[in-house]
């Protein structure tokens, strides 16, 4: 069965573009015109991914993002934002707020239809992937679940993925380069802000309460994590 994408666009050359190059891909879409009728949208049928504008009637992409990762319904629901160039500042908050990923207008569709494809890809792993295990993290790929002290948590698709790439490294250093083509796709580092990891590992740091200082930081080079720690 195809994936449904809600594509959130206020400019309808902008909506109708998006719209015709995911439906050429074989997703089927439906759309939203304002921060409200998206939140509607998901209410009524949660899609499988989002493409929210940050710029929006009646309130922005920011507010969006921000209620539906409090709803447990859809707080792990993948959301790649666009913004406009001179929105950097923004783009972090977006990055702050839960957005998994975001595409700087003027865009090339083929690159969005791209990053959709990727962030559903990593969203629905291969199911003879391994679970894996570290102190008191149980993390599952096949389910994309995972649990602290037997419980469950809820993360991001960003999140997960970056936290599957730390305890797969077994304790080796991740740099920042390596997480953003690993977790991000972009083969180029300088192609996105390395801040935009910094930002997600401090996001997954206080997912994991007591367990978030596991992951460590190697000053100037990146992350790891501690595997021979309780």
């Amino acid at each position: 069965m195809a994936r449904e994408v809600l594509v959130v666009e206020d400019e309808p050359d902008i909506r109708r573009l998006v719209v015709l190059h995911l439906e050429r891909d074989g997703f089927r879409c439906r759309t939203a015109t304002s921060g409200a009728d998206a939140l509607r949208e998901v209410k009524t049928s949660v899609p499988d991914l989002v493409v929210l504008d940050l710029m929006l009637p009646e309130f922005d992409g920011l507010e969006v993002c921000r209620r539906l990762r409090r709803d447990n319904a859809t707080a792990a629901l993948p959301i790649i934002m666009l913004t406009a160039k001179s929105d950097e500042v923004d783009r972090i908050v977006g990055l702050e707020v839960g957005a998994d990923d975001y595409v700087v207008k003027p865009f090339s569709p083929k690159e969005l239809v791209a990053r959709v494809r990727a962030v559903l890809r990593r969203s629905h792993p291969d199911a003879a992937t391994p679970v894996l295990s570290a102190g008191p993290i149980t993390l599952d790929p096949a389910r994309h679940a995972v649990s602290l002290n037997g419980h469950a948590i809820v993360l991001t698709p960003k999140e997960f993925d970056l936290l599957q790439a730390l305890l797969e490294a077994a304790g080796r250093v991740l740099s920042r380069e390596y997480l953003l083509n690993r977790v991000w796709g972009y083969v180029r580092a300088d192609a996105i802000e390395s801040r935009t990891v910094d930002v997600h590992v401090r996001r997954l740091r206080a997912k994991l309460g007591d367990a978030g200082g596991l992951i460590a930081t190697v000053k100037s080079v990146g992350y790891r994590f501690e595997v021979g720690q309780p």
